[in-house]
């Protein structure tokens, strides 16, 4: 049998760590990149005799979550202990939900090449992380850094709805993008605040059993978690083909082989002998609470991107394009209003920014610039003081080195070159250096007008204006 015959099915369980400015139960810091154990206490430290507090922010912020992806809100709900052993969480159990999960019952919708499709999400709950392994081979130890243990996370489960890795990829992006508009998280995926396991299973087409599912554990690339689904669907169905068993288990994805690896046998919900938080009281939440809540969500995406349809006339791919992250909209709105030339400005975000961001895989929340930055680019081309392919190379300066971009055309001397004498000169010798071309043109070639201009530009390194060597090539070889 081949691979077209079998169906996938996956489930995704997304941890987002929300961007409150203490711990879950202390007031610990959650800032990244502190110096090991450092953001500690008694507390997130689990020391005999210490009390969580709940920090309020953080059910807040799930509900919001629970709001935007079309959740029920549980007016009822609670903590519980999640009992496993892990080196890096102190208590050696987690404080988690169980039975009564703050949202359930959700959806989102996503675009993918058939269509739109609802994604079911069966909850969202609040639980700590835990710290963080840092292994030494050299030595062939591990040293523990507890800064993270304590910080809170949501986990958002979606119905096992998903059979393709773009569905996987399509309802990732647009979940990390509801959680950035609402800014419950930053969604940093190489920091870790963005993660996600993926439960993949197969079965044969027309069978209404799901198969024995496996799990890849954290993984925090896009790139990633649709190479790993593509190798695990033909791992397991190699493994059926050949009489074989899938092992219910979780799995590491290894990005340099390009292979997933058994880690441990997959717990089941009863391995965890879950039993309600005895320290923490129960959730309560009033309709007031959830409605002032509701009244507090932001310009969605949704929302945003028609707006843009009907008062810039986007295309709606460039729509869909710049409302699917906040940063990148936020830039477009923000320079767009600085500069007054909303066209330009998404040009460059669709085009040129896109791209650098695509080739460096750096998020948009990492652009180093800001608005006004961008929109004094697209005013230094509007006036002529540089051309287009000037700009270009003004942009990359801002990525490696962001300053404002008249210093950065001053510093490397790329003022546009004007001048109608000068532009003369250039034009005569480009056309006595190309008798073929000039004789083409002549003989009703146009594209060899295209060619001259090129020769221009290269010659004047990009500098000199293009509109004026058009023009002036033409007057000159009438």
């Amino acid at each position: 049998m081949s691979r077209e015959d079998y169906e996938v099915v996956m489930g995704l369980e997304v941890h987002a760590e929300l961007s409150t400015k203490t711990k879950i139960f202390c007031s610990c810091p959650t800032s990244f990149g502190a110096a090991p154990n450092t953001h500690v206490c008694p507390i997130c430290m689990a020391m005999p005799g210490t009390l969580p507090v709940l920090n309020e922010k953080v059910v807040e912020y799930a509900v919001k979550a629970g709001l935007a992806t079309n959740c029920e809100i549980s007016k009822d709900s609670k903590n519980d202990r999640k009992n496993y052993f892990y080196p890096d969480l102190p208590k050696a159990y987690q404080i988690s939900q169980y039975d009564k999960p703050l949202c359930y019952k959700g959806y989102i919708e996503i675009e993918t090449s058939e269509g739109k499709k609802k994604i079911g999400i069966t909850r969202i709950h609040i639980e700590e992380d835990a710290g963080k392994l840092n292994h030494d081979d050299l030595s062939g130890g591990s040293l523990v850094d507890l800064n993270r243990a304590g910080v809170p996370l949501i986990e958002i489960v979606s119905e096992p709805d998903l059979r393709t890795t773009e569905e996987v990829d399509s309802y990732l992006k647009k979940l990390k993008s509801i959680l950035e508009y609402i800014e419950v998280s930053d969604c940093k995926m190489q920091e870790g605040s963005f993660r996600a396991d993926v439960n993949v299973s197969i079965r044969k087409k027309g069978e209404t059993k799901l198969g024995t599912r496996t799990e890849m554990k954290n993984m925090n690339s896009f790139r990633s978690i649709t190479r790993a689904i593509e190798y695990e669907i033909g791992r397991q169905i190699d493994v059926v083909e050949n009489s074989g068993v899938i092992e219910q288990e979780t799995l590491r994805w290894d990005e340099v082989s390009g292979k997933t690896f058994s880690m441990r046998d997959k717990e089941d919900a009863q391995d965890y002998r879950y039993f309600p938080e005895p320290d923490l009281v129960a959730i309560k939440l009033s309709d007031e609470y959830i409605e002032n809540i509701r009244k507090d969500l932001p310009e969605m995406p949704e929302s945003r991107k028609q707006r843009y349809l009907e008062v810039y006339k986007l295309s709606e791919k460039d729509a869909g394009i710049l409302t699917s992250s906040k940063y990148l909209s936020d830039l477009f709105e923000k320079a767009s209003e600085i500069c007054g030339n909303y066209k330009a400005v998404n040009n460059w975000i669709i085009s040129d920014i896109s791209r650098i961001l695509n080739e460096t895989e750096m998020d948009p929340i990492e652009i180093p610039f800001d608005a006004s930055q961008l929109a004094k680019l697209v005013s230094l081309i509007d006036k002529g003081t540089i051309s287009s392919s000037i700009g270009k190379k003004v942009l990359v300066e801002l990525f490696e080195n962001p300053r404002d971009p008249e210093d950065i055309i001053k510093e490397k001397g790329w003022i546009q070159i004007s001048d109608e004498g000068a532009i003369k000169e250039i034009v005569l010798k480009i056309i006595e250096a190309n008798p073929q071309s000039v004789a083409d043109y002549r003989g009703g070639k146009d594209r060899a007008l295209g060619f001259l201009v090129g020769q221009a530009m290269k010659e004047t390194k990009g500098k000199a204006n293009p509109q004026m060597l058009n023009k002036m090539f033409a007057e000159e070889l009438k």
